[in-house]
């Protein structure tokens, strides 16, 4: 019997949950908490008492009580679904009670915009110690992308030498300015400067100043701009070879010229203010007023484009692939009734739940996606709502 207790009930979670709902015979139980109830509750609603067995209130930035939820619940594995700043404390709480955790993006303290593996990384003997295992950034960017490379490697390559990772939302939601997750987060990731890795060392940009027009299958050219992102970190590391790898995102005139102004006023900043009396985070406050991703699903049309372009070594021959997928949002929210960026993550989460749960990818200790056999995984994104492609390239489509 398996027992999965999954933390946060937004957009993502309710992918998640509902995913693992249909799959009775890898998830036998479904637990679910947040902070907010009443999210729970009308989860369970929607799924039924029957598959999702009890839901419950907590805190997720107090060990304790999430060290004291999972002894009440007693899983064997935790599904942290919420805010990238509560990974510490959900890991602190499974070392607490040695349970297996499972996340979908890493660490990020609230204070400074900077998110980076080496919190993570510094539970490793701790989780070995404890003969329980961490798995990292289960999601799609970071997730899929760090499996395709794996699958690259193991399958198209003798030595990768160059990655570009793309992400395109080719989507239209109708909204005058909304981001497709967290606002919070969502806006804190972007604005960062840009960073990647060159010949053995980290190169920064200024923030979205280094730009591709980039054709995309099945959506088109779209303007992508150089971002740092997570998995980045990690690749590098687990590649040597890398001689570069990037990570690329589209964003529209419209959405840039919005933000741009937001940034100029001051309201993406994470530093508060005084306002009648009162503290507040104007990033805070902008999140408060955006439309809630979760509300966008439905009518928005469209599909995503996320994928990575791989250059490298085979039979001491140079060769090119791209390995993507397109998720429309239309069909996911016909299935689950969730936009595509929600989907492209939860259904991930329920897979590396999975093969945890299964022992396919099961060791002590905190680990990153590509560091496991890649072929269940794919195995799994075909049969569960994310098919892949691979296309052969006459060459590396980015000019520099």
């Amino acid at each position: 019997m398996s027992r999965v207790l999954i933390i946060g009930a937004g957009g993502v979670s309710s992918v998640t949950v509902k995913k693992c709902a249909r799959l009775p015979e890898m998830f036998d139980e479904i637990y679910l908490a947040s902070r907010t109830l009443s999210k729970c509750e009308a989860l369970q609603a929607e799924v039924g008492a029957d598959r999702l067995k009890a839901v419950f209130a907590v805190d997720a930035d107090d060990a304790d009580a999430v060290a004291e939820l999972i002894n009440q619940v007693k899983p064997d594995l935790v599904v942290n679904l919420a805010l990238p700043y509560q990974d510490l404390p959900i890991m602190d709480a499974c070392l607490a009670t040695k349970t297996d955790y499972l996340d979908t993006a890493n660490y990020e303290p609230k204070d400074v915009a900077k998110f980076e593996y080496s919190w993570q990384w510094a539970y490793q003997q701790k989780f070995q110690d404890a003969g329980i295992m961490a798995l990292l950034g289960s999601g799609f960017d970071p997730g899929v992308t760090n499996v395709y490379t794996a699958y690259a490697a193991k399958h198209y390559f003798d030595e990768v030498h160059y990655l570009d990772i793309v992400d395109c939302n080719g989507g239209d939601h109708g909204q005058a300015f909304a981001t497709n997750f967290n606002p919070e987060i969502n806006i804190r990731e972007i604005t960062q400067r840009g960073r990647f890795w060159e010949n053995g060392e980290w190169k920064e940009t200024e923030p979205l100043s280094v730009r591709e027009d980039l054709d995309y299958q099945n959506i088109g050219v779209r303007a992508s701009y150089l971002m740092f992102h997570e998995e980045l970190e990690s690749l590098v590391k687990h590649f040597p070879t890398l001689k570069r790898a990037r990570f690329w995102m589209t964003f529209g005139d419209a959405y840039l010229n919005h933000l741009k102004v937001l940034e100029g006023i001051g309201m993406t900043s994470i530093e508060p203010v005084e306002f009648q009396g009162q503290q507040i985070v104007p990033l805070e406050f902008l999140k408060a007023v955006l439309p809630n991703p979760g509300s966008l699903a439905e009518g928005y049309t469209g599909k995503t484009c996320i994928g990575t372009y791989i250059t490298g070594m085979k039979d001491g021959k140079e060769r090119t692939i791209f390995i993507y997928n397109n998720c429309d949002h239309a069909a996911c929210y016909e299935e689950v009734g969730a936009q595509a960026v929600s989907y492209t993550t939860g259904v991930p989460a329920m897979i590396g739940a999975a093969l945890m749960l299964n022992n396919t990818w099961k060791k002590p200790g905190v680990w990153n996606m590509e560091q496991f056999d890649p072929d269940p995984f794919m195995d799994m994104l075909n049969q569960h709502g994310l098919p892949w492609h691979v296309i052969e390239c006459e060459q590396s489509p980015f000019s520099q």
